[in-house]
């Protein structure tokens, strides 16, 4: 199972960017997705994760500005970041729990993208 991870860049304060991390590989179902970030420095933080459901959880640092989605069919997750700001510089990282049978469940790491948010 691989997860690849894509749409990061430079933008200016207050701009938008909108990341994408797709699974592909031996997946018999997925369970949570999410999109953590480290920054120099810093430790890895859980910045947004959303269940097979739709139940979604948020940082309380990027809530009412960044939005996780997903879309079952093409094993992939979205985060759309708005209101950028200079503290949301990071590298983020794709996560999903990934079923790779019926009865076992293990858990994976996309590559991780540079977001970069400075005037």
């Amino acid at each position: 199972v691989q997860l690849q991870a894509s749409g990061g860049g430079l933008v200016q304060p207050g701009g938008s960017l909108r990341l994408s991390c797709a699974a592909s590989g031996s997946i018999f179902s997925i369970n949570a997705m999410g999109w953590y970030r480290q920054a120099p420095g810093k430790q890895r933080e859980l910045v947004a994760a959303i269940t097979s459901g739709g139940s979604t959880y948020y940082a309380d640092s990027v809530k009412g500005r960044f939005t996780i989605s997903r879309d079952n069919a093409k094993n992939t997750v979205y985060l759309q970041m708005n209101s950028l700001k200079p503290e949301d510089t990071a590298v983020y990282y794709c996560n999903a729990d990934v079923g790779i049978t019926i009865a076992t469940i293990r858990d994976y790491w996309g590559q991780g993208t540079q977001v970069t948010v400075s005037s």
